[in-house]
């Protein structure tokens, strides 16, 4: 059968499925007239198509209008360059096409045009990318099917793992559009990065060697799906593995058998805890459901604009081979499975694999639910080469009894010309992975809200130099520090922030025989110390430096110009020689001079070789005029000396006091608390529940001070003193007066009271007898007896 009859056949049947969408147009049309025609108002033919005609003109400026706007994109870098990798080292099949790769290319372009002309709406098909030599290929050709030699890559699962830890994601250069380029799956495995369309050919590669019917896929995801990000996924750690539970097998108990103790708990008890417990674990479920659907609302709330337009690249894995029960998706970023009716997959403009390719001609207006993966319908699924492993639909008995013998010669006759018109080889090399595995060279980890400000740590695995590297706020105002053993007296560097602390130290470089130190912003000017260590004399163990120091044999010393002193006087550079007894100085050069100068003091010792004291005389200095003047910078330069030799050992002793502090932080692990998180800060915690206490026991001080009897008069007294006898007896006597004057004004109340109310000898009915000591007055009179 020739090209140009089989272009045609494709155009009919291309025909034949517009007609079908155009009269589901006109039915949907009609349908919508009869209900305007039930309640809705309808509007004049004049003014529909008045309606129509502005209509298009508008249509038409806006395509002026937008055809006039010009877009730049901003072209990143390519995922593989020049100086990645040789080009002129790569296989022939790399840098140029087969004749058959060739006519498999016009084939492509033919149907892509056909493609466009009739689906005008849809975005061009990705047909035949640039492979790393800048030779277009088409896309099936670059699957390689191979077959793992490692055991442990033969299941989906373990291949999608190998590709989401072994590859490093890139990002598409545009996400609205798939990549121009298209690399191999050796090269992808070599640089060891590839974006969404890399990951999805090696995988499917893999996954077909092993034996499953699987298939890359280009369409439209979801902005997580793109990004690789999983924070709204539940982390596989955290999901613990379900365990079997074996029973165990009661054995029989025998006749003369001991009997087992009478079970003496209670049954009530035993319900009532297991009932709590299930009170406790659904209110925990309702709680995590309330904060997903509290999370989920917050995601809707953030809508991405690029919703439904982002292009991803996943696999697809049919059902049928290696027992495959059901069809699913593979993401290969994260090597996790999907169900076909995700939500995260949103729609798919074609699929291939390595002997023929597939345009989805359903809708995908509802995602990729409602799709169906039948390969061998040519409704759903247009393909380019008729050569398909997929069967055709099933062709009913009309069909089949309209069909002669010389339609089955014709057919027989165009299988034997589809033959010759399959899929070519793939130009890629054999996919080759070593059994052995790699090797880990670097790690990298990083780290947030801890108490020690630790926020990367950097291990070499080849020369095992650790690095780790902190945040402000450290207690030793640590920035950088790199060693290859926490024990003292090793090759390490500690860098800090020279703001942070008062010395001015910036950085200290430590070897087992030196200590370098580097100064910036000190009111001496010092910027330099090198200080040489000398063996110990004694050979004692590693945990003794503070007990037994080495000896400080050199000092060096180097200085920032001070300006307010000239050069002559003012030292760039001292070195102090302790075992030589000798102090070396040198001076800033001045802005005209070549050399500077320089000045060398030879110490005295202060007893001979027999132990007598030496006194100094002028016969014993060349030039005894300036006598004074050296011996004064003599002394002075010895105390610096001292000084410096006391620096030098604050700085051992620091650098073991951080190398302890750095052990401790990195058993604890301690995290960082927000002061405003009442729940988990401890220390917050403790003091709020103080002052709480405080002011509680305060307020009960108020009110027992309010309800005191005796706090009027014991104000009357100097505070925190303690009540003499006399003044404890005027106290009794003051309270006990107080309260009989109060007892009086009661009674004179309750007498004035009793006097208003009682009626006069004319309104009684009867003869009233009166007792007045036995009235309120007896009691005035019995109170002042007291």
């Amino acid at each position: 059968m020739s090209p140009s009859h089989r272009d045609s056949q494709r155009h009919n049947r291309m025909e034949i499925l517009k007609e079908k969408v155009e009269e589901e147009e006109e039915a949907e049309m009609e349908e919508a007239a009869e209900r305007a025609e039930k309640g809705e108002k309808i509007m004049r033919p004049s003014e529909v198509r008045k309606e129509e005609i502005m209509t298009q003109e508008t249509i038409r400026d806006l395509e002026k209008k937008l055809s006039e706007i010009e877009i730049t994109i901003s072209e990143k870098p390519l995922i593989i360059t020049k100086d990645t990798i040789d080009i002129s080292k790569l296989p022939l099949s790399y840098r140029s096409n087969t004749p058959k790769e060739e006519q498999l290319l016009q084939v492509a372009d033919s149907f892509s045009r056909q493609y466009s002309h009739l689906c005008p709406d849809r975005v061009p098909l990705f047909l035949h990318p640039l492979n790393e030599c800048d030779v277009p290929k088409f896309v099936s050709t670059t699957i390689r099917p191979t077959l793992m030699p490692c055991p442990e890559l033969y299941d989906w699962d373990s291949c999608a793992q190998f590709v989401s830890d072994f590859l490093s994601m890139v990002p598409l250069p545009d996400p609205l559009k798939p990549p121009c380029y298209l690399y191999s799956s050796t090269t992808v495995l070599k640089c060891q990065k590839g974006n969404c369309f890399d990951f999805s050919t090696l995988l499917c590669s893999m996954l077909i060697g092993s034996g499953y019917d699987a298939y890359c896929v280009n369409g439209y995801g979801s902005l997580d799906l793109c990004h690789m990000d999983l924070t709204r996924e539940v982390c596989p750690l955290t999901t613990k593995s379900k365990e079997k539970v074996q029973e165990e097998k009661k054995t029989p108990l025998k006749k003369y058998a001991i009997k087992p103790p009478r079970d003496l708990s209670s049954r009530f008890e035993q319900e009532q805890e297991k009932k709590q417990q299930e009170e406790i674990k659904a209110e925990e479920e309702r709680r995590l459901r309330e904060e997903e659907e509290r999370l989920l609302e917050m995601e809707n709330a953030k809508t991405d604009p690029l919703h439904g337009l982002r292009v991803h690249s996943w696999v697809l894995v049919l059902s049928g081979k290696r027992e495959v029960p059901e069809s699913f998706f593979i993401d290969p970023f994260t090597a996790r499975s999907y169900s076909t009716q995700n939500d995260h997959f949103l729609g798919i403009e074609s699929l291939w694999n390595h002997r023929n390719y597939w345009v989805n001609m359903q809708d995908c207006w509802n995602c990729c639910k409602d799709l169906i993966f039948d390969l061998g319908d040519p409704v759903r699924w247009e393909y380019l080469l008729l050569g398909t492993d997929k069967f055709h639909l099933s062709m009913t008995k009309e069909d089949d009894e309209g069909m002669n013998d010389d339609d089955d010669v014709e057919n027989l006759d165009k299988e034997d010309e589809d033959k010759s018109l399959d899929m070519p080889q793939s130009w890629v090399e054999q996919i080759e992975i070593s059994p052995e595995g790699t090797k880990v060279l670097e790690i990298k980890e990083w780290y947030e809200n801890r108490e020690d400000m630790l926020q990367l740590k950097h291990i070499n695995k080849s020369t095992g130099l650790n690095t780790d590297y902190f945040k402000p706020g450290h207690p030793q105002a640590l920035r950088v520090h790199s060693y290859t053993s926490m024990q003292p007296e090793v090759d390490r560097v500690m860098e800090f922030y020279e703001t942070a602390r008062v010395d001015g130290l910036i950085k200290r470089e430590e070897t087992p025989k030196t200590m370098t130190e580097y100064y910036q912003g000190r009111p001496d000017f010092l910027s330099y110390r090198h200080v040489n260590f000398g063996p110990r004399v004694k050979k004692l163990a590693v945990n003794s430096t503070e007990s037994n120091p080495r000896p400080v044999v050199k000092i060096t010393e180097r200085f920032f110009r001070n300006p307010e002193k000239p050069a002559d006087e003012d030292v760039a550079e001292r070195v102090f020689l302790i075992l030589e007894e000798r102090i070396q100085l040198r001076y800033h050069c001045h802005e005209d001079h070549i050399t500077a100068n320089t000045r060398e003091f030879l110490r005295h010792t202060e007893v001979d070789s027999k132990g007598n004291k030496i006194i100094m005389t002028p016969d014993m200095c060349v030039s005894f005029e300036k006598l004074l003047y050296q011996y004064e910078a003599m002394i002075r330069l010895q105390n610096e000396e001292k000084l410096s030799k006391h620096q030098a050992r604050e700085s051992e002793l620091e650098v073991l006091e951080i190398l302890k502090l750095r052990e401790e932080e990195e058993a604890a692990h301690t995290l960082t608390i927000s002061i405003y998180d009442t729940k988990r800060n401890e220390k917050s915690k403790e003091y709020r529940e103080a002052m709480e206490r405080v002011m509680r026991e305060e307020h009960l001080r108020q009110v027992e001070a309010q309800l005191d009897y005796l706090a009027p008069f014991l104000a009357q007294l100097p505070p925190g003193e303690k009540l003499t006898r006399g003044q404890a007896v005027r106290l009794k006597d003051e309270c006990l007066s107080d309260f009989k004057q109060r007892l009086i004004d009661k009674a004179n109340l309750i007498q004035a009271r009793f006097e208003k109310v009682r009626p006069g000898p004319s309104q009684g009915r009867g003869p009233q007898h009166h007792h007045p000591e036995n009235g309120p007055r007896a009691v005035c009179s019995h109170l002042e007896g007291l």
